[in-house]
């Protein structure tokens, strides 16, 4: 009994070294040595008769481990706290994209592009996406569904213009990422300073894309159009959508890089990095507030359908 208080005590003092303020600059430090520490304690609680091994092991495994991972963390300039939000965000967007790519297989949509919106918009959305699918998306078989309140049908219509954007905005900015000569061709380092402007270009062509193919498969099967007669009545419908959401989606994202990392947080905003897309999340909300009432405007004088 006397041995096991004297493993507590010293492991208590290990704790409190752990959280002390000469400690506190690195939560995951904190985290992991707490985890060590208490894999001990479950150890101890196995085999109270056994002699336990030296009570600090476990904490210095656990930070010796992590060591590198901390000092590759350091050197980006990002706070921990912010790196684990946005590696939480993405996760929860992520499960929400996912349960909502299982249901929509289970119950589809009557129009098949809907399939594809729903989980594209969970990865920026998440939880708000899939609650507003359970509320007012869900196809429900034989059973009618009450008419969907104007708004709630003005959030639907911006969600599919907006999931078009996102798919776009993704493949755009990896593409420049692994092939940087797709940059320079659009004015990195020639006619842009900084080459985000270039990449805004080629996300803007790809979002475009994708938002009128994703119109198109909505307007034309509605409206029975042939080919040409359904893009350009989706061009009609969704271009000034898609560039308000776009719009939306660059004011956030030049604050976030030119303020936000550059002047308060001191770090620079990589496209391979979690704080990367975890702004892109925001951005996107962003875009959906400036297209809302554009696409209210749109339904409201008939060139796009209520959905």
């Amino acid at each position: 009994m006397v041995a096991r208080l004297r493993v507590s005590g010293a492991m208590t003092m290990r704790l409190g070294a752990l959280i002390a303020p000469s400690a506190i600059g690195s939560n995951i430090d904190v985290m992991f040595g707490i985890s060590g520490c208490l894999g001990e304690m479950a150890e101890l609680s196995r085999s109270p008769r056994r002699r336990a091994i030296p009570p600090a092991q476990g904490c210095r495994a656990a930070k010796s481990g992590l060591e590198p991972v901390i000092a590759a963390q350091r050197s980006t300039g990002m706070p921990y706290w912010l790196h684990l939000i946005s590696i939480a965000s993405l996760a929860i967007a992520f499960a929400c994209a996912v349960g909502l790519a299982v249901d929509v297989a289970l119950h589809p949509q009557k129009m098949w592009i809907m399939n594809l919106v729903w989980p594209l918009s969970a990865l920026f959305s998440s939880f708000l996406t899939l609650a507003f699918y359970l509320a007012y998306g869900r196809a429900t078989g034989n059973r009618a569904r009450k008419e969907k309140p104007f708004p709630a049908s003005v959030a639907s219509g911006a969600l599919h213009c907006g999931s078009g954007c996102t798919l776009g905005d993704i493949c755009a900015e990896w593409l420049a990422f692994f092939l940087p000569a797709v940059a320079v061709a659009f004015g990195a380092g020639w006619l842009f300073t900084n080459k985000i402007f270039a990449i805004w270009i080629v996300d803007y062509i790809f979002a475009f894309a994708f938002g009128i193919l994703f119109q198109y498969f909505t307007i034309a099967p509605m409206r029975d159009l042939s080919v040409g007669e359904g893009l350009v009545a989706a061009i009609k419908a969704d271009a000034l959508s898609l560039t308000s959401w776009q719009v939306g989606m660059y004011g956030f994202m030049a604050f976030a890089k030119f303020y936000l990392f550059a002047n308060v947080l001191g770090a620079e905003l990589r496209v391979d990095s979690p704080e990367f897309w975890f702004m892109m999340q925001i951005a996107m909300l962003c875009g959906f507030a400036t297209a809302y009432p554009v696409n209210w405007y749109l339904i409201r004088a008939g060139l796009k359908e209520k959905m």
